[in-house]
């Protein structure tokens, strides 16, 4: 579900201002829209966080230009140290730069002395040039002792890098959540706004916090307005999805989307098709046995940290539950590396989805997309009810209904569209015409009828769409067949074959499955956040809840 929003508009006196933020801030009860202060503190805080950012990946990027990195020992160090030998170094490293353009250009005239050469040019003039050849400008400096400038300037260069490698930086990293908090606790403070001895902030809280924000103001003396959303005002949303599906916020929060605050929930589905699509793509029950060993992995990884944070073991259910799933899709196709196990090519669901013809896996695509669509419109219509416009999303329906039989019939699954199914879809037509629109509305928005030709097509469509689970999972298991056949078609002797084979294998796979990974976020993303989600009528605008805490 999502949370009901409270507006909250607190008071205080203005000399207790920075203590109210900090019991607010431990409250952790409260959203403030922190990403609209842009005051001198809050620069500056930032500014703090951008140079230890710095500072870390000067470290990290000093390390990977030495090879003896690991060796050395690491020093403690502060972002002031980090930054100030880098700048030292990047002097030297761009004095470098321009002596070795000057190496270059004075290198093919040899170790002349450049005093001795302008004297000799003042007495004797054109006269010299003819039997020595001298560039057009002289140098400052012989050849030799640029270039032994040159070797001091890499000592130098050499000297600041080992330094910057050696350096410790979870010095730094330790810092980050204070820094986070000092940019949060300076923005809070700027929103706070001040009227004579008072000081006065607006915020939003969850109705589930309300009673906690209630008792704290009547032990700090803070006075508090809570209220419900105006018109106009828009909440931020906190989805509190069934306890089994509180995962998928991590989801939502890697992908960069909230639900709008007025509209539904849609965790449950979401987790639900998103792992099937996340098998169907995939495709190969290897794959999945990787996702799924390095998950475990991970989960050693977790119980070994001392205080994880939530999101990771968030992120580790998620990939559990996806790879379990295309181990589970490879146990049914029987699709392993691209290769299948003979003794398991008769089961009954590796014989129906290998069907030459390709159409039980189009059946298959166009059931779970007619499927996902259909529950969206039905869902709208319990929302709905007892209105009478849940009739015309029980219409949709119906002629989503009406489109899955138009698109296997088109494809050759289906001999042509059944009777019954003229019926279901000119009895929706009729529901959707009569019932989407009210009578008084129809000034506003009676042009909606008349694109209704033009929306059951682009219906027709979002089923097909669901092709693409079949077709990008099938070119998955072709492009891992290629590489199949290309290991095991050399033509060498085998000791000669056995190292080629291996490299085409591992380099190959591993190609694959960073396709595998990219397809999951192009289709399987769009799949839920698109296709769906205009059908269920979720447009992501909204902002997720944040509430001022500490980091």
């Amino acid at each position: 579900m999502i949370v009901k929003m409270k507006h909250l508009d607190l008071v205080c006196i203005a000399a207790e201002a920075d203590a109210t933020l900090s019991v607010l801030r431990e409250l952790g009860a409260v959203h403030l829209d922190l990403a609209s202060a842009t005051g001198a503190e809050v620069a500056a805080a930032k500014g703090a966080a951008a140079a230890a950012e710095q500072a870390v990946r000067t470290i990290l990027k000093a390390r990977e230009g030495l090879e003896y990195a690991e060796t050395l020992t690491r020093q403690p160090c502060t972002v002031e140290d980090v930054l100030k030998v880098a700048a030292t170094r990047d002097e030297a490293l761009a004095a470098r730069e321009a002596l070795d353009k000057d190496i270059r250009k004075y290198a093919p005239y040899g170790d002349f002395d450049p005093a001795l050469a302008k004297a000799l040019l003042d007495r004797l003039g054109e006269e010299l040039t003819k039997v020595v050849t001298l560039p057009e400008e002289l140098p400052a400096e012989r050849l030799s002792e640029m270039r032994a400038r040159a070797e001091k300037l890499d000592a130098q260069i050499l000297a600041a890098t080992s330094h910057l490698a050696a350096c410790d930086e979870t010095c730094i990293t330790a810092a980050y959540p204070a820094i986070a908090d000092r940019i949060a606790f300076s923005a809070a403070k700027e929103l706070m706004s001040r009227e004579g001895l008072v000081s006065f902030v607006s915020g939003w809280v969850p109705v589930t916090q309300a009673q906690a924000l209630r008792e704290a103001a009547a032990k700090q003396g803070w006075g508090v307005l809570l209220r419900d959303p105006a018109e106009g005002e828009t909440p931020p949303t906190l989805v509190e999805p069934p306890k089994f599906f509180k995962p998928v916020k991590a989801l939502f929060d890697g992908l960069g989307v909230a639900p709008a605050y007025t509209e539904s929930d849609v965790s449950v589905p979401f987790m639900c098709y998103f792992s099937l699509f996340f098998a169907m793509l995939v495709g190969d029950g290897a794959y999945g046995a990787i996702f799924l060993a390095a998950t475990l992995w991970g989960w050693w990884k977790y119980r070994s940290v001392a205080k994880p944070a939530p999101v990771m073991k968030s992120w580790l259910v998620l990939l559990t539950v996806f790879s379990s799933a295309t181990v589970l899709w490879g146990v049914l196709s029987n699709t392993w590396f691209g290769a299948n196990i003979p003794a398991c090519a008769n089961w009954p669901t590796v014989a129906w989805l290998a069907d030459p013809s390709y159409h039980n896996m189009m059946l298959l695509c166009f059931t779970i997309g007619a499927s996902h669509l259909v529950l969206a419109r039905l869902w709208n219509a319990v929302c709905k009810a007892p209105d009478s416009t849940a009739l015309a999303e029980l219409g949709w329906a119906g002629i989503l209904v009406m489109m899955y039989l138009v698109t296997n019939s088109i494809v050759g699954i289906f001999s042509g569209i059944p009777t019954w199914g003229f019926w279901v879809g000119g009895i929706s037509i009729v529901l959707v015409f009569g019932f989407s629109v009210k009578p008084s509305e129809l000034k506003t928005r009676g042009a909606e009828l008349g694109m209704l030709p033009l929306n059951i097509m682009s219906a027709l469509g979002d089923i097909i769409s669901y092709v693409r689970l079949f077709a990008v999972g099938l070119a998955s298991v072709k492009v891992a067949e290629n590489f199949n056949s290309m290991a095991t078609g050399l033509d060498l002797p085998l000791w000669l074959k056995i190292v080629p084979m291996v490299a085409i294998l591992v380099v190959g796979h591993g190609l694959n499955l960073a396709m595998a990974g990219l397809s999951i976020l192009v289709h399987a993303v769009r799949l839920n956040t698109l296709e769906f989600s205009n059908h269920k009528g979720v447009s992501w605008a909204g902002y997720a809840f944040k509430p001022f805490r500490r980091s």
